[in-house]
Formats: structure tokens, C-alpha cells, sequence
């Protein structure tokens, strides 16, 4: 609203609401410190796990940071900033989302000191990228490197991951499934490592142990065979991917066709017959002894299959074509013309079993699989659901490490030792700016507090312990939960990919300086800077908003 000549004048909707200055930036700091502490005591090999209950009752029992962000449905336009600092750890590392965001709170929070010191918002975010170019130095300069030949240091990378998650308890059988299935699809690439996350299928099923969770050198199709005189087993298959209906095709118009003479309808019977034994023919002369159709086939196709020992499936996915193809070397063919043998994909075998009773097809026995399935087994369907967001945990850390070829100790002994160089740093540099990065070192020691607190220990003996063997020149001191002692983790094969920190340092910094420069926050109408509908400007300081999923969470 502004004024003229005494009179108002109206710029915005009557219902809109408005928040400005320190109301703004506290109601926004407050949202998103709300967030951080709600996944917190998730953290570490001591973490808890959340339930969340959606509206139809539907419950998920997890502590992956992401999963539990993503069913929170927050409607806090800060506290969904929170949520897209874990989405890019997710997609960018595969681990270490509630890393980044509980750090990305805590730097919040120690900026709202700063603010109840009269330190400008726009001196903090300098101080604070400051720190962050520092941050990124110093991990580059204290990283470990790996090889793609130490195995026993990948699958250290994967069994961090899963300590503290339902598959602790087989994490050593479990890592080295990780380890095998990241280093089958890894393609080396103008001296790294490439690692496409998506040619290693996971599926799930429900029954039996963890310890029969299994690697399969190869694709596991969720399918059956299409007709039982079908082989249930192929030895040197050749594979033929055909995505196009093995069936009569109808008119692309409309048409009606007449037949007034009993003998024409069997005649038109017998020529859809002979197109369908055409196509069949077709495949068995290319040489194919195995279909994978992404489309229908037509029952007497299946027939004629049948009887020249062709074992058919239909309705494949597109995703697992694909990773049919890399794995078996075919090619995808639109066109049964097109079809000839050097289309075709190899397998020394092709078996279908019965798993926890539903049939599957094990695609086996590739030389050099370039796809590989992870058959996921666990005794009820959430322990199954937490087993895979584990594999998925394992498998983005061991790819990261292999790609940039660092990994860092784990247990808080990073975030301490860059802490300590940050105080370091800060007394160099002067002005305001030093409180801004002597805040952003604190924010840092959230990571070894937070595990400390979560397995029951104190957390400011952990603190002094560990920054005095830190000054004392041990880098990778960090605090085993298990023992309660400060001990060198990086020995103990507790280790990380470098890039978990990386991110999660730039991921957090930047949201909280984007965040801190928020000074006016205009909330539509029918929707108020609180995340609410209607709540007004004035409403609670803390304010999340619709949670929906918190209103479940035990």
C-alpha cells in the first residue's frame, strides 16, 4: 500500500499478507531450523527411525533423510528449501541428505546470533561463502585417495552407509554385493570412472533374510513365461528384443468388413493365422531361442513359439530393455523385418525360478555384464523398503568415490579438522566477516555433536577430546559411537566419499545465504508466509506449515 496526497492506494490483493525485516527472517530461519531438528536424531550409526502415516494410513518406517523430507509434505516456502538441499544430495551423491540438511540448519541458526548482534545479513552470506571456498580447499587437501583396484576400501565406503540402517546386521555381505554390482557397470572415461547409477536394477521381494539378498551378473525380469510348453530354461541364449506387438495389427481407420461365404471367414481366420506363423518364423530364422517383447503377443504366436522351443515374454518394461540391451549386447528392433542375428543379445543362460512365490526370469552368466540386479530379499515389506534405500545409500558412495577418487574419515573427523582450519582461517581474515566464519566452523561441529547426542554420549566431552587430538595433528579423529572413544576412524574403515562433504557444504551454505538475504516475504491470497492457508502474517514463528506426513511421525 502506498500513499497519495493522504490518499491510499492499494497495490496488492486485500487478502495477500506481508512479513518484513527480522519478522521475515526469523519466521524463515525458524521454518527451516524446524526441519533440520525434526530429521536430526536420524543421524549416524545410533540415529532413530520416523514413521510417517500419510492420509490413507499408508506408513513408511525409515531414517534416510530424503524419504522422510519427501512424505513430510511441507508447505513452508523456506522449509521447502531445506527439501531440495537434500533432493541435490540425493540425485548428485546418493548419500549424506541428512548431513546437509541438519548442517544447513545449524548454519541458520548461528546466523540468527550474528542477526541478535546487529550483523548485517549481507555481511554474514559474505563471510559465510568465504567459508565455504575455504571448506571446499581444505577437504580437497585432507581427502584420501582410492583406486579402482582397492575393493576392500569401496566396500568400506558401502558399510558406513548401512551402519545404522535395518541392513547393519549383514552389511558386511550386503557392501560387498554393492562393491561387485558398481564396479561391473563402471566404464573408464578420459582417466575416471563413469558410473551410470541406472544399469543396476534393484527388486524387491518380500520373504526370507536379508542374507538372501543376492547379485545377479545379469537382469532379473519381474515376468513369467507366456505360455507353459514353453522351455523354463535356455543355455546359450540368444536373445531377440523386438518392441512391437507380436499380433495381427488392426486398421489404422475404422473398417467393417462383410463376409456373406462361411468358406471366406475361415479363409480370413486362416490369413491372420499364417501373418502371426510369418512373424514367428521370422524370429526362429534369425536364430532367436528367447523374446523379450515390450508389447503384446498374440495367442497363436505364443503357439507357434511354443513349438519351435522359443521361450517368449511380454509387456517388458522399456527400463529393462534397455538394461537387456547393454547387458546382452543387442539391439532393440522396431520391425520383425528388421530382425536378423546380429540384432541378437547373449546369455549363457536364462532360468525362470520361483521367488517367495512369484515367478521371475534370471537373465545369467554374461561375460563382462555391462547391468546388473540386486535381488533385494527381507522378512516384511518396509524391512524390504529400508533394505533397498540402504543399497541405493551404498551404491551412490561407492560410485562417487570411484568417480573423483577420494574418500575422507567418517564419525565427525572431517567436519572437525575443517573446523579447525576455518578458526584458523578467520583470524587471518578480520572485520566482521570473522565472526560470520568462526559461526560457519561451529555449524560444522553440529555433525560430531549430533552423533554424540544420538548414541547417548556428551557432547561437549566428545568435542574437547576430539579437537584436542585434532590440534595434536590426528586428522581423521572422530568419535565411535559403539566404544563412546575419539579414535582414528579412517584405520577402522569408517570411511566417505569425498564428494558427500563437498556437496553438502555448498548445498548448505547456499541455501542459507539465500535464505538470510530474504527480507520481505509476500504471501499471496488464501496463503500465508507461515505455510498455512489463511494463518496470516502474524502467526507463529516456527510456523511448517502443512506437515502432513509429521502429523504421523513417532
Amino acid at each position: 500500500m502506498a500513499n497519495l496526497g493522504g490518499q491510499p492506494i492499494f497495490i496488492m490483493s486485500e487478502d495477500a499478507t506481508r512479513q518484513q525485516g527480522r519478522d521475515a527472517q526469523e519466521n524463515n530461519i525458524n521454518a527451516c531450523k524446524a526441519v533440520a531438528n525434526a530429521i536430526r536424531t536420524t543421524l549416524g550409526p545410533k540415529g532413530m527411525d520416523k514413521m510417517m502415516v500419510d492420509s490413507i494410513g499408508d506408513l513408511i518406517v525409515t531414517n534416510d533423510g530424503v524419504t522422510i523430507l519427501d512424505e513430510m509434505e511441507l508447505e513452508h516456502p523456506a522449509a521447502k528449501m531445506m527439501v531440495e538441499i537434500a533432493q541435490t544430495q540425493d540425485e548428485e551423491v546418493g548419500d549424506g541428505t541428512t548431513t546437509a540438511v541438519v548442517i544447513a540448519g545449524e548454519l541458520l541458526k548461528k546466523a540468527s546470533d550474528l542477526l541478535e548482534q546487529d550483523i548485517h545479513p549481507t555481511v554474514i552470506s559474505s563471510g559465510y561463502r568465504m567459508a565455504k571456498m575455504k571448506a571446499l580447499e581444505v577437504l580437497e587437501e585432507v581427502a584420501e585417495d582410492v583406486s579402482f583396484s582397492e575393493k576392500d576400501k569401496l566396500q568400506s565406503v558401502a558399510k558406513t552407509a548401512m551402519t545404522g540402517k535395518s541392513s547393519e546386521s549383514s552389511k558386511d555381505y550386503l557392501s560387498k554385493i554393492c562393491a561387485d554390482a558398481v564396479v561391473s557397470v563402471a566404464e573408464k572415461y578420459d582417466g575416471s570412472y563413469r558410473i551410470d547409477r541406472d544399469l543396476i536394477k534393484i527388486v524387491k521381494s518380500q520373504g526370507g533374510s536379508v542374507n538372501d539378498s543376492e547379485l545377479i551378473e545379469g537382469v532379473l525380469i519381474d515376468k513369467e513365461k507366456v505360455h507353459p510348453g514353453m522351455p523354463s530354461s535356455v543355455d546359450d541364449a540368444d536373445i531377440a528384443l523386438i518392441n512391437t506387438a507380436i499380433e495381427v495389427k488392426e486398421t489404422e481407420t475404422s473398417a467393417e468388413i462383410q463376409i456373406s461365404d462361411p468358406s471366406k471367414l475361415q479363409e480370413f481366420v486362416d490369413q491372420e493365422e499364417e501373418s502371426l506363423k510369418e512373424m514367428v518364423r521370422k524370429i526362429k530364422e534369425s536364430g532367436a531361442n528367447v523374446v523379450f517383447c515390450q508389447k503384446g503377443i498374440d495367442d497363436i504366436a505364443q503357439h507357434y513359439m511354443a513349438k519351435n522351443n522359443i521361450l517368449a515374454v511380454r509387456r517388458v518394461k522399456k527400463s529393462d530393455m534397455e538394461k537387456l540391451a547393454k547387458a546382452t549386447g543387442g539391439n532393440i528392433v522396431t520391425s520383425l523385418n528388421n530382425l536378423d542375428k546380429f540384432d541378437l543379445g547373449e546369455a549363457g543362460s536364462i532360468r525362470e525360478r520361483n521367488v517367495s512365490g512369484d515367478k521371475m526370469l534370471f537373465v545369467e552368466d554374461i561375460e563382462k555384464a555391462k547391468s546388473v540386479t540386486i535381488l533385494v530379499r527381507g522378512g516384511t515389506e518396509h524391512v524390504v523398503d529400508e533394505i533397498e534405500r540402504a543399497f541405493e545409500d551404498a551404491i551412490g558412495g561407492i560410485a562417487s568415490a570411484m568417480k573423483f577418487g577420494k574418500i575422507v574419515g567418517g564419525g565427525g573427523a572431517t567436519e572437525i579438522e575443517v573446523a579447525k582450519e576455518l578458526k584458523d582461517y578467520a583470524d587471518s581474515v578480520g572485520g566482521r566477516e570473522q565472526l560470520a566464519i568462526n559461526s560457519f566452523a561451529e555449524a560444522l561441529e553440529v555433525i560430531p555433536r549430533t552423533l554424540s547426542e544420538n548414541a547417548g554420549l556428551d557432547p561437549i566431552d566428545v568435542l574437547v577430546d576430539l579437537r584436542n587430538k585434532h590440534e595434536s595433528g590426528d586428522k581423521w579423529a572422530g568419535i565411535d559411537v559403539f566404544s563412546g572413544k575419539s579414535e582414528n576412524l579412517y584405520d577402522k574403515d569408517v570411511v566417505e566419499p569425498l564428494q558427500i562433504k563437498t556437496q553438502a557444504v555448498q548445498s548448505a551454505s547456499e541455501s542459507a545465504e539465500l535464505i538470510l538475504r530474504i527480507d520481505d516475504v509476500i504471501s499471496a491470497s488464501g496463503f500465508s508466509s507461515d505455510g498455512g492457508p489463511d494463518a496470516g502474517a502474524g502467526g507463529p514463528p516456527a510456523g511448517m506449515g502443512g506437515m502432513g506426513g509429521m502429523g504421523g511421525m513417532m
